[in-house]
């Protein structure tokens, strides 16, 4: 995601360097006991890309996986990728990496809305809280930020490894390691600790240029890296490490240590790593040989967890060369300049800059990502880590959509004829601005800015009360002349009031963070809100192409949520492209943990994809014959319970026209569609226990409960799409 964007959920996130002395470090690891098929497995590497695209945006320009051969390559010849893969809703960063890690949907993990979300206070106004906190953070709302559906702090991801002996590094990775200074720094350290009375100091340095370098130092030294220790693991013992404190994980979590930060990370790494891959200067360096840094040439983190491929190549690489098992990270995309330069006056980086397909910067951007790809395989070959001992996923946040004109020339394809746009950028669509323009409608409320924005109007009125069903209509109802095409668009694509986001899995337990709706929109167009409430007429725009950004994420559509997802390792069938399978990010966390022989604490909301393992790695209820029910039941499942299956999809067409109509036909559809959620939710709970234990218990699904199940969950979905049908005849008589 871009900096800018993130940055605004981050703001104040500074600590000082408390000078910690490095002491008893040793070269031995905690012995990872991975319980793989035939015990090959012995590493995971789980990558995270932001907006990375297998699939072209233009026909003549080569997607971005095609412009990176050496990691293209590598997993066509050894693996599997899908471009079936789905993203949950909302579709966007926090959400998405937190709903692949956990195996969850938002409603069960406390992020359903990103990458901040709004909360309603007891008196009705309205308050927000980034998505971007350390795990065990709390949320505006006062209770976990990663809150499950029993209220307490959902299980954290490196649990199972760290229980089988396994030390887990983290690179940038959403939530996993410190993401805000100080708020993160006092979760994990302490109130009152040195690390937080350190804050007080950093924050009084004047806010001037000459001041950023040492402003930023300490987000160099502890942002966005982590190690999650098992116990007696000698990379935590030593004083750098603090208590891993987990307090609500399922059966405790006592003992367990972590390093945090750069600061205390680089020293053990650099120290164990037998090929000394930190040099004379003892800082991490990417794939390139320089120094990881900042934007002021302070080795450590880039702090603005925009990082580079051969930023987090380079750092995950020295991870594993120093022994540890399992290393997550994070890579931003190429679409838009990075790492963003400083501005020579201010000492501050410059504005964000997007590209389009086939633009000079961003194909050598992409260009540089294939050769840090090229280096980090070969750089783990040396150090015997491969396809045939290693687990590699990989898997984008979101397939964020571009906003743009035509290249120029009309048949550039960016590798021998560069393109160029006249026109590109989002068009920023001030929300409120326009509904008092268009409908005179003043409401007072605000939004989570996004291309879905999700609204909360001041006072958290009922989803019936006369101030909701208006505010849905009136904004149904907006217009807007695109700045880009000259046509008139309408704004708003779905409309999912209460009712609807609990089918989407969009409701978490605190219902404080439940939005008065969500308004699906144009994906040409970002909405906020601003002040003051003045008709468009008047200065500023309230409709303005910003080329700053480029890529527009959040929405339903199927250029945003449906992206790719890749393996390649032992019990990963050698597919190449391989697109039958339907999957979203809920199925990557069963898929790895049945790979590696582990187990949750929970059950997940994904299924294990059987259809891309080889026989020898499943379970025994899921092979052969045995495992035909399984995947029957599963496909189905996927259809009646993902948000982008076939009944999240019908629903949400249901919802629409429901919430659009009378109130008389707002009530039955409130009626019907809670009905359709309790029925789904108890088959979906029935289906995938079935599921889990066939995947984790070794209980196979016997022909009368496949069939039983099957059943009923055919005729759910055909109810719905018949639900969604009627919508479909009603516009085309509408047209008509």
């Amino acid at each position: 995601m871009s900096y800018w964007k993130r940055i605004g959920a981050m703001a104040g996130r500074l600590l000082i360097g408390c000078g910690l002395v490095a002491a008893g470090i040793g070269s031995a690891q905690a012995a990872c006991n991975l319980q793989s098929a035939r015990g090959q497995i012995k590493r995971v590497v789980h990558i995270t890309f932001d907006n990375v695209h297998f699939l072209r945006d233009n026909p003549n320009v080569p997607s971005d996986l095609e412009l990176m051969p050496n990691l293209l390559d590598f997993v066509l010849n050894n693996g599997t990728i899908s471009a079936n893969h789905h993203t949950p809703l909302i579709s966007h960063t926090a959400t998405d990496i937190l709903t692949a890690l956990s195996g969850l949907y938002g409603d069960r993990m406390g992020v359903p809305v990103a990458n901040s979300y709004g909360f309603f206070r007891p008196d009705g106004s309205v308050g927000f809280s980034p998505s971007f906190l350390y795990w065990t953070a709390l949320g505006g709302d006062g209770i976990p930020l990663m809150v499950n559906e029993k209220g307490k702090t959902a299980p954290a991801p490196w649990v199972p490894f760290t229980r089988a002996g396994c030390d887990v590094g983290a690179f940038s990775v959403a939530n996993i390691e410190i993401e805000s200074i100080p708020a993160d720094i006092r979760t994990i350290f302490g109130v009152g600790s040195p690390e937080d009375l350190s804050v007080s100091a950093a924050l009084a340095l004047p806010n001037v240029a000459a001041n950023q370098p040492a402003r930023q130092k300490p987000n160099t030294d502890f942002l966005g890296i982590a190690i999650h220790c098992a116990l007696g693991s000698s990379l935590c013992n030593n004083p750098r490490a603090r208590p891993d404190l987990l307090p609500d994980e399922p059966g405790g979590y006592v003992g367990f240590k972590a390093l945090f930060g750069n600061v205390n990370v680089a020293p053990v790494i650099c120290a164990t790593a037998p090929t000394a891959p930190c040099g004379r200067s003892g800082n991490v360096k990417d794939t390139d040989g320089n120094d990881i840094k900042d934007a002021y040439g302070q080795p450590g983190f880039p702090n603005i967890f925009n990082p580079t491929a051969s930023q987090s190549l380079g750092y995950a690489a020295t991870m594993l060369e120093a022994g540890l098992p399992v290393v997550y990270l994070y890579i931003a995309d190429a679409h838009d300049r990075n790492p963003l330069p400083l501005d020579p006056v201010t000492n501050r980086p410059t504005a964000a800059h997007a590209f389009g397909p086939g633009e000079e910067e961003y194909v050598s951007q992409l260009r540089a990502y294939d050769a840090a790809f090229g280096k980090f395989f070969a750089r783990l070959a040396a150090a015997g880590i491969t396809k045939d001992n290693t687990l590699f996923l990989i898997v984008p946040d979101e397939n964020d959509h571009f906003v743009g004109g035509p290249p120029s020339p009309v048949n550039c394809n960016g590798v021998t004829v560069p393109c160029t746009y006249a026109a590109i950028g989002e068009i920023s669509a001030t929300y409120n601005r326009l509904l008092f323009t268009q409908r005179r409608n003043s409401t007072p409320f605000l939004v989570h800015s996004d291309d879905a924005p999700t609204v909360y109007i001041t006072g958290n009125p009922t989803p019936t009360a006369p101030v909701t069903r208006t505010m849905e209509r009136d904004s149904d109802a907006l217009t807007a002349v695109n700045p880009i095409t000259g046509n008139t668009d309408k704004l708003s694509a779905f409309l999912a009031d209460q009712a609807e986001m609990k089918l989407l899995h969009m409701v978490t337990s605190s219902s404080a963070r439940t939005p008065t709706f969500t308004m699906f929109g144009n994906p040409d167009y970002f909405f906020f809100t601003a002040n003051p409430l003045t008709d468009c007429a008047f200065p500023p725009a309230c409709i303005e192409e910003t080329p700053n950004f480029a890529w527009n994420h959040g929405d339903v559509q199927e250029d945003i949520t449906r992206t790719w997802l890749a393996m390649v390792g032992p019990g990963v069938r050698r597919q190449g492209r391989a697109d039958e399978v339907f999957s979203d990010h809920t199925d990557v966390r069963p898929t790895m943990m049945a790979l590696l022989g582990l187990k949750d604490s929970y059950i997940h909301d994904g299924r294990v994809l059987v259809e891309k393992l080889q026989d020898f790695a499943l379970p025994g209820a899921l092979r052969d014959d045995e495992g035909e029910n399984f995947v029957k039941l599963a496909q189905l499942y996927k259809e009646l319970n993902a948000p982008l299956g076939s009944v999240g999809q019908s629903s949400l067409e249901f919802a629409t026209r429901s919430i659009v109509a009378d109130d008389v036909t707002y009530d039955r559809y409130l009626a019907k569609i809670d009905a359709i959620t309790k029925r789904r939710d108890a088959l979906a709970d029935q289906i995938k226990s079935a599921l889990d234990a066939a995947e984790f218990a070794h209980q196979a699904i016997d022909d009368h409960l496949a069939h039983a199940l099957s059943e009923r969950a055919k005729k759910l979905i055909e109810e719905v799409d018949d639900l969604a049908a009627e919508h479909r005849k009603d516009e085309h008589e509408a047209r008509k």
